[in-house]
């Protein structure tokens, strides 16, 4: 029984090994094979961080006070002062949004306006970071443009028709809040 042990033992390291290299393979094939589309969306990301109009930038970093590290872009596209006092949704919120995705290319990959009324309607701890970010700092009837660099979207994954290493562009609006949950 020894004699078997010491053969198991090692055969069991050189699967774990053989294991952990072939996801770091996979990672760094993705890595490499998107290298040109991931450097593309990170060089649009710090483009539009410090694009300015009328001397001013353009956009807003939201940074969440729950991860000091994650941050997104936003531009109010309508005027805050007519929705100030409205309500903003929390984390456990179920919001109504319509939307539109783009990539850095402007190329739309989603929409709620393919939708029969086209409102979306979604738990904001249901989303990507980058969403769950901008419906907290949004109050009910704010449009924006939204940029999430890659990490804050789906990361080195794909989802759907959207490709690892990809900064999303979202026109967004907040119809409702239809469930108003506290923690």
């Amino acid at each position: 029984m020894k004699h078997l042990r010491l053969r198991i033992l090692p055969l069991l390291a050189l699967a774990v090994v053989l294991l952990a290299s072939s996801c770091n393979d996979d990672d760094q094939s993705t890595w490499e094979q998107y290298k040109e589309w991931r450097e593309a969306n990170e060089a649009f990301y710090e483009a539009q961080k410090y694009m300015m109009e009328d001397g001013k930038n353009v956009y807003t970093t939201l940074t969440p006070s729950w991860n000091s590290g994650a941050s997104i872009l936003i531009k109010y596209l309508s005027d805050r002062s007519k929705t100030e006092g409205n309500l903003s949704p929390m984390l456990n919120s179920t919001v109504k949004v319509k939307y539109i995705g783009r990539f850095y290319n402007d190329i739309p990959f989603d929409s709620s306006y393919l939708q029969p009324d086209s409102v979306a309607e979604f738990k904001v701890s249901g989303v990507i970071p980058g969403w769950t970010t901008a419906l907290q700092y949004m109050r009910v009837g704010d449009s924006a443009r939204i940029v999430i660099p890659y990490m804050q979207a789906y990361g080195v994954s794909t989802s759907g028709a959207i490709p690892p290493y990809s900064t999303l562009i979202f026109n967004l609006k907040l119809v409702d809040v239809a469930d108003y949950e506290r923690p």
